[in-house]
Order: structure tokens, then C-alpha cells, then sequence
């Protein structure tokens, strides 16, 4: 496994080692031992989650204001513009971002650490999306950015397609509304 740093130092980007033939490809999509030895983090995985969407729809920023959760994350379908923002009032990228395409073809995964707001936005006409988590779903604690905040001026990656959005995320708030972490 390849790790690449990313603007922000606790958000890495993972390239897997990938064996391929005429017959297809083999990858370790996780490793518990590699995982810690490559990025120098330690953490437990309780939580898989599995999405589906088409293209257009825009997912986020979610995060939980407790229980906050670290998350995996790849596509095994499609492409999506995956996001993370800084949401540590302490930190010296607070109210920063990362985004990266992670695809079917190239198999990247991201690590967003606890303390992040998260998204993406899909690309393909429809994506398939595996994240693990640090700590379970806590709906009471469930928190949202909103994806247009002027002061984070993320660019989705979709051109001039206006995103398909849930209710929830219509109506999430700007990052100066938002109950961040210490």
C-alpha cells in the first residue's frame, strides 16, 4: 500500500497494491496490520456502511457532534469526488478541505480521521460506495454542512449539474452555524 499525504496531514490518501492479469485482478481492499504500520494510525473498525447512487446526487457534509467517526473510504463502483473538511477549532486547518476522485479503476481509499465533516459527490452515471467506521451511527448526534457554504467554496466536480440533495442536507447550516469540535 502506497500512502500519499494530502494539504491536510491526518487526511492520507491509500493506493492499494494491485495484482492483475487477463483473468482480472486481486487486491487487499483492507488490512489491519498494513493499515497501522503504513499510516501510523490505531483504530478499531465497527461499522461497514455500503451507499448507491447516481450520478449527481451529493452526499453531505455529514458528521456525528459525538461519538464522532474516523471513516475508510473507497468506491467499488463509478467515481465520486470524495471531500473532507476540517471541522477542529483548534486545529490549524480548521474550515480547510481535501477532495480526491476515488473510482472502481483506481481503487484508492481515503482516511478521514474523527474531527472531519464528510461528502462526495458522484460522477458516474452510478457509484457504489464502502466506507468503515471508527465508532456506530448515532442519529441524535448527526450533524450537516452545508455542501454550497460560500466561506468553503468546494468545487464538487460537476460542472454546471445541479446536485440531487436529500432533505437533510437542503438543510444543513454554514460552518459558522455549525457545533464543531474543540
Amino acid at each position: 500500500m502506497n500512502v500519499i499525504q494530502t494539504d491536510i496531514p491526518e487526511v492520507l490518501l491509500l493506493e492499494p497494491r494491485v495484482f492483475g492479469d487477463d483473468r482480472g485482478f486481486f487486491f487487499e481492499s483492507f488490512n489491519q496490520r498494513t493499515f497501522e504500520e503504513k499510516t501510523g494510525v490505531k483504530t478499531q473498525f465497527v461499522q461497514d456502511n455500503h451507499s448507491r447512487s447516481n450520478y449527481g446526487v451529493l452526499r453531505g457534509l455529514h458528521y456525528q457532534i459525538q461519538q464522532a467517526q474516523g471513516k475508510l473510504i473507497r468506491a467499488c463502483v463509478g467515481e465520486i469526488f470524495d471531500v473532507a473538511v476540517d471541522i477542529r477549532k483548534a486545529s490549524p486547518s480548521f474550515g480547510k478541505w481535501v477532495g480526491y476522485r476515488l473510482s472502481a479503476e483506481n481503487k484508492r481509499q481515503l482516511w478521514i480521521p474523527a474531527g472531519f465533516a464528510h461528502g462526495f459527490s458522484v460522477l458516474s452515471d452510478v457509484a457504489e460506495v464502502l466506507y468503515k467506521t471508527t465508532d456506530y451511527y448515532a442519529k441524535d448526534h448527526e450533524r450537516c454542512i452545508l455542501w454550497n457554504d460560500p466561506e468553503l467554496s468546494i468545487n464538487w466536480q460537476l460542472g454546471e449539474t445541479e446536485p440531487i440533495l436529500s432533505e437533510k442536507d437542503k438543510a444543513g447550516v454554514s460552518l459558522n452555524a455549525a457545533e464543531v469540535y474543540d
